[in-house]
């Protein structure tokens, strides 16, 4: 068959009505995400006994295993051992969840990496005048360790956008769903796929600009402190 533009050109507003739910799915990932890795990071860095070591087993495991695999275990395995009165979710919240704690790992690596990279003369520095241990974290250290974090950070949030493309296996309706069933519909397949890729790469390519853009802020700041 010849190559069908037109399909394409039909396609797109459809792909951009789905677009929406890997668009919220991707913020409330992104979201939660790195609200849980924060808290991962600084445990970790601080080693904490016992939650240390209990995180670094967490990030190891997310960090080490397929997201396809953790999806599938959560939602065909984990989830149908309890009853709908004890746990009943969406495949979108379920996918939520993995995508969630999966980003986490990653983000959760690249702050405790930023905040090392901190000389600990500025927390002592810190101490010195009176401040606490989380006081002097909060205000002197993770400010400075978020600007050197932001592009694996960004590299992390970009991931997260792509891999909602794996959603669709446990049932999501989301953009990739949507190319294989518009595809399916008229054995259209390169062209349904050629549609989405170009769709996600118009959404990473708005968050790479967004990312030069705070990064060439914070330079500004940093910058203007000197």
């Amino acid at each position: 068959m010849n190559f069908d533009f037109e399909f394409i050109v039909r396609l797109i507003p459809i792909m951009l009505k789905y677009s929406t739910v890997t668009i919220k799915l991707s913020c409330l990932a992104i979201l939660i995400g790195f609200t849980i890795s924060f808290f991962v990071a600084i445990i970790v860095y601080t080693n904490i006994p016992i939650l240390s070591k209990i995180f670094k087993i967490y990030i190891s495991f997310f960090r080490g295993t397929p997201l396809m695999a953790q999806l599938f275990c959560f939602y065909f395995g984990i989830i149908p051992l309890f009853p709908d009165f004890v746990l009943k979710i969406s495949s979108f919240q379920a996918a939520l969840v993995i995508l969630s704690l999966a980003s986490s790992a990653y983000m959760a690596e690249s702050l405790r990496a930023a905040i090392s990279s901190i000389h600990r003369g500025q927390m002592e520095a810190a101490q010195s005048i009176g401040m606490t241990y989380m006081q002097a974290m909060f205000r002197i250290i993770l400010p400075q360790a978020i600007k050197v974090a932001i592009p694996t950070l960004f590299s992390s949030f970009i991931n997260i956008v792509k891999d909602t493309s794996l959603v669709f296996a446990i049932g999501v309706k989301e953009m990739m769903a949507t190319a294989q069933l518009e595809g399916a519909s008229g054995y259209r397949y390169l062209e349904a796929y050629i549609c989405v890729l170009f769709v996600y790469w118009a959404i990473t390519s708005v968050m790479g600009y967004a990312q030069k853009h705070i990064e060439v802020k914070l330079g500004k700041s940093v910058g203007e402190i000197n």
